[in-house]
């Protein structure tokens, strides 16, 4: 027998001593489990861009006049928001204040613009790196699910795709008609 077949054999013969059936099926279990939670963390899903919704640039509903005030928790973008109106806070509806940076995890909801009778799909951005605004506080609910629906909930901090996650704002980023 060749020195290659006897050390194959030795250090098959050890492994075989040192486990078992049920460890194996534990660690397999575990890497299992790991596997199935992978999704569930946190990730920047957005390249590095300017600002807005990552990959698409600010935009409005199209339409001369969008109805409301941008201040006003009453705005018809602010359907499914939950926290401080960065209109209020040197920002817009759009955009964040300065000395603050937009997060690319979002969650999204869809708004019936009054003056068109359409709804559009709106992007609630969370602008972070400063202390929390205090002003213009707007908690709509409409459509909110519970927290196994992460994408569709407001109340959790999205600041996690950035490099500070203190909560200052929110925004509201037209990205476009939606079609059902």
């Amino acid at each position: 027998m060749s020195i290659i077949d006897r050390i194959m054999e030795r250090t098959t013969r050890k492994v075989a001593q040192n486990s078992s059936r049920r460890q194996l099926l534990s660690q397999f279990s575990k890497v299992l489990v790991g596997a199935a939670a992978v999704p569930l963390l946190p990730v920047a899903r957005a390249s590095e861009s300017t600002g807005g919704y990552p990959g698409v640039g600010a935009q409005t509903s199209g339409i001369e006049g969008d109805p409301g005030d941008p201040t006003s928790c009453d705005y018809w973008r602010y359907c499914a928001i939950d926290g401080f109106l960065c209109s209020c806070c040197g920002g817009s509806a759009h955009s964040c204040p300065p000395g603050t940076e937009m997060s690319p995890i979002t969650w999204i909801g869809t708004c019936l613009n009054p003056l068109d009778g359409k709804n559009y799909i709106i992007s609630y951005n969370d602008c972070c790196g400063t202390t929390s605004c205090g002003r213009c506080l707007c908690n709509r609910n409409e459509g909110d699910k519970p927290v196994y629906r992460p994408h569709s909930n407001n109340d959790i901090n999205w600041c996690l795709g950035t490099s500070s996650n203190v909560y200052n704002c929110s925004t509201a980023v037209v990205l476009g008609v939606a079609s059902l």
